[in-house]
C-alpha cells in the first residue's frame, strides 16, 4: 500500500502503521469518523468519500479546513516557505532570531496556518507541543537552512496531494470539539478510528490525557453501534499499559512490534508493541505482527569495535 503522507508532522505519526490499520478495518457503507485526527495520515488513506474529522487542537483543524476551502494551496505554501525560509537562513543567532519572530507572531493570536506549518517543520525533532495557554513552546531545530528547495517541494507536494483527497462540505466535516461530542454522532453504518494520546507515555499533544479520559472513551466506544478501531500501546521493554487489562481486554486485540525513536540519539531508539482494539470479528487476522517482515542479520556479520 502506498501511503499518502500529510504536510503536518508530529512524533507518533501513524505513517508506518497505516497499512496494518487499513488491512484490519472492515469496509462500511457509511462514514469514516476520527475523534482524534492528529496529523490526519490515517483518514487521508482511508479511501472514504464521507468523513467526520475532529481534533481538540484548533490549529490542525484550521489548517485542513483551509485546504478544504482553498485558502491554503500548494503554490501559496511554496511562496510562503520560500520567503520565510530565506529569512530564517539569514537571521541572527544561526537562524534562531527569525524562528522566535514567527513563534511570537503565532502565539500573539494570529495563529496563521502557514506559520503553524513553519513552526512544526522548524521545531526541534518534529515535535508538536503547546503550553497550558495554548501557545507553541517547541524550541528551534537549530537548522537555519531547514527550508531547502527540495524540502519546500516535498511539503508543497504533500499539500497538493491532500487537497485532492479532502472532500468539500458536507461530505467531509471538520470539528474542533471534545471526542465525547463526536463519537455519539456515529451510526451503525459508520466506522470510528480512535488514536488518542497514549496513557502513561510521553505525548506531544494539545492537552494531557488522564485515566478518566480513557474511561470515558471506553464507555463511549462500548455504547456505540458503529464499528471501531482504537490505537494504543500494549507494552514495551519496561512495563505494560495497564489500561489494556483495566478496560480494553473485553474487545478483540491485535498487536505489532513497532520501532520508533524519541530524540536524536541512537540510544533513544526503542521498540514498543502497538495494539489495535476493535469490536468486530478478527478471526482471519494474525493476532501479532500481521504482515510484518522481520529481517535478521547472520551472527557472523556482527562487528564489534574494541576501544
Amino acid at each position: 500500500m502506498r501511503v499518502i503522507v500529510p504536510p503536518i508532522k508530529s512524533q507518533g505519526i501513524k505513517t508506518k502503521l497505516v497499512p496494518w490499520i487499513m488491512d484490519l478495518a472492515p469496509k462500511v457503507s457509511g462514514k469514516w469518523i476520527e475523534p482524534f485526527l492528529g496529523t490526519g495520515v490515517v483518514a487521508f488513506n482511508s479511501g472514504y468519500k464521507k468523513a467526520i474529522l475532529n481534533d481538540i487542537n484548533p490549529h490542525i483543524i484550521n489548517f485542513y479546513k483551509g485546504i478544504q476551502d482553498k485558502t491554503i494551496t500548494a503554490p501559496l505554501m511554496k511562496q510562503y516557505l520560500e520567503k520565510e525560509g530565506e529569512l530564517l537562513s539569514k537571521a541572527e543567532n544561526n537562524g534562531y532570531e527569525h524562528y522566535l519572530k514567527v513563534r511570537t507572531r503565532f502565539n500573539s493570536g494570529e495563529f496563521s496556518p502557514y506559520d503553524f506549518i513553519f513552526l512544526s517543520r522548524a521545531g526541534f525533532n518534529g515535535m508538536m507541543r503547546f503550553g497550558s495557554k495554548g501557545n507553541w513552546n517547541i524550541p528551534f531545530c537549530k537548522k537555519p537552512d531547514r527550508f531547502s528547495q527540495a524540502y519546500i517541494t516535498k511539503i508543497t507536494n504533500q499539500v497538493a496531494a491532500i487537497s485532492k483527497i479532502i472532500q468539500p462540505e458536507p461530505d467531509w466535516t471538520f470539528y474542533n470539539k471534545s471526542f465525547a461530542d463526536i463519537i455519539p454522532l456515529a451510526t451503525e453504518n459508520d466506522i470510528i478510528y480512535c488514536d488518542p494520546p497514549y496513557y502513561g507515555r510521553h505525548v506531544d499533544y494539545y492537552n494531557g490525557w488522564t485515566e478518566q479520559d480513557e474511561e470515558l472513551l471506553f464507555n463511549l466506544l462500548s455504547e456505540t453501534k458503529a464499528k471501531f478501531i482504537l490505537s494504543t500501546w500494549h507494552h514495551n521493554d519496561w512495563r505494560e499499559n495497564k489500561m489494556i487489562s483495566k478496560f480494553w481486554r473485553k474487545f478483540n486485540i491485535v498487536t505489532k512490534d513497532h520501532f520508533y525513536h524519541n530524540g536524536g540519539k541512537i540510544e533513544n531508539r526503542r521498540t514498543v508493541v502497538e495494539a489495535l482494539v476493535c469490536n468486530f470479528d478478527i478471526n482471519n487476522f494474525e493476532t501479532h505482527n500481521h504482515g510484518l517482515k522481520v529481517q535478521t542479520r547472520p551472527e557472523q556479520l556482527a562487528i564489534h569495535w574494541n576501544e
